[in-house]
């Protein structure tokens, strides 16, 4: 299998990318900078020759850098984690539609056309509920209840409208967690520091998956031609906040006992606060059906794992 990674020098895609050649394939990074800024990018390259990168720029002005893929997954897009001036909700936007137009390009200049296009998304195209539980088949609340489900709707409408003769996945993901990247290693710091608590009322739905089970369901998404659409990628076990922070703190003997009111959090952060304060009951259910199984369904394990 050859497979290309638009924006795989990120945290999934690293992960992603590093999985697939343990598995002796080939793989393509597209990115933003050249290869000489990405230490990662360099080390890797020079320890395993199946990997191979190129700039945005240079598929777009030639497409033959991508023939004989058979998985194109593109995961571009700026980062959420920045105060949500109306510059960076721009920014967050357009990068998406963007990065998805760019990869939609480059597809229908191919020859021959990939297997299967997996296009990132996220779960906040159902907006944020603390009482419902939302599958693949919920409603997407139109006109959009906020800016994430703002987002994403629009970032699977630009997918669907642009690649064409193409299976498309659409990953809708929540909070990966991970070591070394990712929203993780600052949401357990308080924690680790003994100062953590429930974060508001702490009822708000935390939709979490570990990085290696994100990565494997990508492998297994693109290997089973059945799957299309949209699929829910987090655990079949999502937690409240408050839960989130007990496992946290249960599993590295740290005690759980200091709130964070939501003002402070509105005040410091301004409407990003929404990442942690609202959520979503969010369940795989199309990825169950299809006899996926998860190396860490429940929070605990992927906590010890990630010790």
């Amino acid at each position: 299998m050859k497979a290309v990674i638009f924006g795989g020098s990120g945290f999934i895609g690293r992960a992603l990318a590093e999985y697939w050649l343990d598995l002796g394939q080939e793989v393509i990074v597209v990115t933003r900078g050249a290869v000489k800024g990405n230490r990662w990018l360099r080390e890797t390259a020079y320890r395993n020759e199946r990997l191979t990168s190129v700039t945005w720029a240079e598929v777009e002005h030639t497409s033959s850098l991508l023939e004989g893929a058979s998985v194109i997954v593109n995961l571009a897009g700026a980062t959420l984690s920045q105060r949500w001036s109306q510059q960076a909700k721009r920014r967050i936007l357009e990068s998406r539609l963007e990065s998805t137009r760019a990869a939609a390009r480059a597809v229908t200049r191919m020859k021959r056309k990939p297997e299967v296009v997996v296009q990132g998304s996220a779960v906040g195209i159902y907006g944020t509920s603390f009482t419902e539980t939302f599958d693949e088949s919920a409603a997407i609340p139109s006109p959009p209840s906020d800016f994430l489900a703002e987002v994403t709707a629009a970032w699977e409408e630009t997918a669907d409208h642009e690649f064409h003769g193409v299976r498309l996945v659409k990953l809708r993901t929540g909070v990966v967690l991970g070591r070394n990247g990712g929203a993780y290693p600052l949401m357990r710091l308080p924690y680790l520091l003994g100062v953590g608590g429930n974060l508001g009322s702490g009822k708000q739905w935390v939709p979490w998956i570990h990085l290696r089970d994100m990565v494997r369901l990508i492998d297994y998404c693109a290997a089973l031609p059945s799957i299309h659409g949209a699929v829910n990628a987090v655990s079949p076990q999502p937690v409240t906040n408050q839960e989130f922070g007990r496992t946290v703190c249960r599993v590295h003997h740290r005690p759980f006992w200091l709130p964070l009111p939501a003002s402070v959090l509105r005040a410091a952060l301004g409407e990003m606060s929404m990442l942690l304060l609202e959520g979503q009951k969010v369940v795989p259910q199309a990825l169950l059906a299809e006899g996926f199984t998860f190396d860490f369904p429940d929070l605990e394990s992927a906590v010890a794992d990630l010790k």
